[in-house]
């Protein structure tokens, strides 16, 4: 029997991750969630935890040593990163986030004589992805300028990993680190920077479905439901490596996405492409998976078009209650 910390535990990842305990058995005994107001969230998704043991905490990551716990902790997830309201951030406010955010998680994890430390980090840490290059593989390690501020996220992940390491190294615990992608699921914010939860919205509320850019770029996206599973599966398995991309290797052009939504969502309305194509150029996001497919073996990850539906369905009913 074992006991997990969770930081982000009541964001994206945490909901996905109490789903996925919901309709499996749970590996851990017990779960505890780090939340900065463990009430509103209990207030909205209580029934997240039902039949789960679990235990919410209040504290703040950037302040870890406030935090209260008289126990010790086999496995941690730290999975705090405020991605939803990045775009809202500052530069400095969200490398500072990143950055010290995770040493003070190590910091704790190291008190209370954590095991293995998960971290999610991002698949912005390897920067651009080259117009010769597929998929990215966990190999690559693209030119990040640290003199463009635009790099704070890439820049912060980055910096998190090596603190990984270095705290691996000087106090003997396991770590992995899971670069996450994107993804797409009944968590997911429909009114946030994520171009497929805005095409979501605008197909459930009988609007166009803007697409900014051009259309042409590529990108994926993993079931919420599979992030979960993944995650679980590399904190719990020892591998004899300390990196995985997670996300989904099937790509899609933006104009691509948005017409599935439509089909799916609502036929009627129409699709506006506000940017203008200067070129064939096209920017992709698409990682490749061979490392995590090895882990999960002969598992199915769930399409695309699923998803969609289910968020759907999600959506009407909650607006039937």
């Amino acid at each position: 029997m074992s006991t997990l910390l969770v930081t982000g535990g009541t964001g994206f990842f945490g909901k996905a991750l109490l789903r996925h305990w919901k309709s499996t058995a749970s590996p851990f005994s017990k779960i505890i969630i780090l939340s900065r107001n463990p009430k509103l969230f209990l207030k909205d998704h209580s029934a997240l935890i039902a039949e789960l043991n679990v235990e919410f905490i209040r504290g703040d990551i950037l302040e870890a040593s406030t935090i209260e716990l008289n126990e010790n902790i086999d496995y941690v997830i730290h999975a705090a990163t405020d991605s939803t309201l990045g775009t809202s951030l500052g530069r400095l406010e969200v490398f500072n986030q990143i950055v010290k955010g995770t040493e003070e998680v190590l910091k704790f994890a190291v008190n209370h004589h954590c095991r293995r430390f998960l971290l999610t980090s991002s698949g912005a840490v390897y920067g651009p992805q080259p117009q010769d290059m597929d998929k990215i593989p966990e190999s690559y390690m693209g030119p990040l300028d640290p003199l463009n501020p635009n790099n704070a996220y890439g820049l912060g992940k980055r910096s998190a990993e090596h603190l990984c390491a270095l705290y691996s190294q000087k106090f003997g615990f396991s770590y992995v680190v899971a670069r996450c992608f994107a993804f797409v699921g009944v968590d997911l914010p429909l009114n946030a920077h994520f171009a497929i939860g805005n095409f979501i919205k605008n197909a459930l509320e009988d609007s166009e479905i803007v697409i900014k850019g051009t259309g042409i770029d590529v990108r994926s996206y993993m079931a919420q439901s599979d992030l979960a599973m993944s995650l679980e599966l590399l904190l719990i398995n020892e591998t004899n490596h300390n990196v995985f991309n997670v996300g989904s290797d099937k790509g899609y052009r933006i104009n691509d996405i948005a017409l599935l939504v439509r089909d799916i969502i609502n036929p009627k309305v129409d699709i506006i492409v506000q940017g203008k194509k200067l070129s064939n150029s096209k920017s992709s996001y698409i990682p490749d998976i061979s490392r995590l497919k090895e882990m999960v073996h002969q598992c199915v990850f769930s399409s695309l078009e699923y998803e969609i539906k289910l968020i759907q369905k999600s959506y009407l009913n909650k607006k039937s209650v």
